[in-house]
């Protein structure tokens, strides 16, 4: 079925054009004393607010038909199911499993995954509550006092996003991330850390990983350089069979990562658990399982009426398909989510950037937007010029009614900090909705620009996995809505492999000083002559 020539669709263009009319600008639609009530929703554990989106009830319910259309919510049943949803790796999808403390069985190829998923889980507490009491030491009997990850992509991107959201009650290990192969990023945290008293977690699917294995290289000679024995400060995170699980190359420990969790999806497996369980206890990160688990079971009992992510998503195509949005900001109100952006730019950029759907076809609709942001109220002497008075895209508000810092109460203007920021999550959705009007043209704001509004009770852990949950749903919703695989990442590789050749050549001249890069293509061959020489 192609989605977009269905009458359901065609519904949602003729809305959309009705939609331009000024008498639809959000200024008007916001009159209604009773648009929040009936443009909002509780679910999961949290407060979803789309009153300012530029939307009425006749696009929402025509959102809704366009859902029920797609199959969606029996879609997202049959993916947690088990069900090989991952068309092109004929894998199954099961992130949520990954979280689920249901006795029910999960099944694939008719074995059921929960007790691997369980034994992980019991393997990672054991191993976290050694190192964090001191029984697990490094080679010179000291206790671990960093752990240092290694990984790129979804390898890190989920995890640290929860690192730095729960740092307030870390109790154990410091962490630091070592994703990009530049190797300033080493001489950064090889500064910081003490080796004796520093575990590796070395985290790769495959383990084979060119920038996450360059790392692992330089971190075993850093270590032997100065007499630490690698393997009894490194840790791997990987999947079953792999170099990195190596019995003749024995390690610390090694967790197993499972082929239908997919990178970007498994910060709730070992991907995150085995960091976050040394930084913050396995106690805190099983919470943190229980909130994602509680907004999965949302998802998959709520109607499409009263179903969060899936609302979010419909708003998410009616913004890029019918109103023409192609960006999408998420500007999350509390600093230790300063690194939720980057995660859901990943995962959301990274699932649903896709030009053929599962069964082959290209993709005629847009799929995906570009995701950017940063917290708030930084954001807003950032970039918030443009969002106001230049091109208009849709904005992710999130706040968080609690802070982790309760104890701070002085007040200036009248009002502490987090109520300062609380004026400002206030007003800026109703400043883009609502604009102004003034006779110069450089005090005009056009308004009628959408947002919506996530509220979480605070910055438990339980509350980071609903929101990780909520972004994660919502993503695969739209991806259904689009009939594209939002699982695999075909789009990663090429430069990779072309990487693979010029990194030959590299080689080779480390090799042989004479080696000529003459074969090479011209716009190559410069800049392999420039790095050789060390000059411009």
């Amino acid at each position: 079925m192609q989605i977009n020539k269905t009458a359901e669709w065609k519904v949602l263009e003729n809305k959309a054009e009705e939609m331009n009319r000024a008498e639809k600008h959000l200024k008007h639609l916001l009159k209604d004393e009773h648009r929040l009530a009936r443009f909002s929703a509780s679910g999961g554990g949290l407060f979803y607010d789309f009153s300012r989106q530029r939307l009425d009830d006749g696009v929402l319910d025509a959102l809704r038909q366009l859902a029920g259309k797609a199959g969606l919510l029996k879609r997202y049943t049959r993916m947690a199911a088990g069900e090989k949803v991952n068309t092109t790796e004929r894998r199954a999808a099961l992130h949520t499993a990954a979280r689920s403390f249901s006795n029910e069985p999960v099944t694939v190829d008719g074995a059921d995954v929960m007790p691997a998923i369980r034994a992980e889980r019991e393997k990672m507490k054991a191993f976290s509550e050694k190192v964090r009491r001191g029984v697990i030491t490094g080679s010179t009997a000291k206790p671990f006092t960093d752990a240092v990850i290694i990984g790129i992509g979804g390898s890190y991107l989920g995890t640290e996003f929860v690192s730095r959201a729960l740092a307030a009650n870390a109790d154990g290990l410091r962490l630091h991330f070592l994703a990009n192969v530049d190797v300033h990023n080493f001489g950064r945290i090889a500064a910081q850390i003490d080796l004796e008293t520093t575990l590796w977690v070395v985290i790769s699917k495959s383990y084979t990983t060119a920038e996450t294995m360059a790392n692992a290289h330089l971190a075993e000679e850093f270590m032997r350089a100065r007499g630490i024995d690698p393997a009894k400060h490194t840790v791997s995170v990987t999947a079953k069979g792999s170099p990195g699980d190596d019995p003749d190359r024995p390690l610390l420990a090694s967790f197993y990562m499972f082929d239908f969790i997919g990178g970007r999806y498994s910060v709730t497996s070992a991907v995150g658990g085995a960091p976050l369980s040394l930084q913050l206890g396995y106690q805190a990160f099983e919470q943190f399982l229980k909130g994602a688990e509680e907004m999965d079971r949302h998802v998959l009992s709520a109607p499409v009426e009263e179903n969060l992510p899936l609302t979010a998503a419909l708003i998410g195509i009616w913004n890029n398909n019918f109103l023409g949005y192609d960006t999408q900001g998420v500007i999350p109100y509390a600093a230790p989510l300063e690194k939720f952006a980057p995660h859901v730019q990943q995962l959301y950029m990274e699932s649903n950037g896709k030009s053929a759907t599962a069964d082959g076809r290209t993709v005629i609709e847009k799929t995906g937007v570009i995701v950017f942001g940063e917290p708030g109220t930084n954001a807003q002497h950032s970039f918030f010029q443009l969002a106001h008075q230049g091109r208009p895209f849709p904005i992710d508000f999130i706040g968080v009614v609690r802070p982790q810092y309760g104890q701070y109460t002085a007040k200036s203007r009248g009002v502490t900090n987090h109520q300062e920021l609380w004026a400002n999550l206030i007003a800026q959705p109703m400043a883009l909705a609502l604009g102004k009007e003034s006779e110069d043209a450089a005090r005009y704001f056009s308004g009628n620009r959408p947002s919506s509004t996530i509220l979480l009770p605070d910055l438990s852990p339980e509350s980071i996995g609903r929101l990780l949950s909520f972004y994660e749903a919502r993503t695969v919703f739209e991806a259904f809505v689009w009939n594209i695989n939002p699982f695999d990442q075909f789009g990663v590789e090429l430069g990779k492999k072309l990487a693979d050749g010029i990194r030959k050549e590299m080689a080779a001249k480390n090799e042989n000083p004479g080696h000529s890069f003459e074969d090479r293509d011209p716009i190559e061959r410069f800049y392999l002559e420039r790095l050789f020489a060390g000059r411009l």
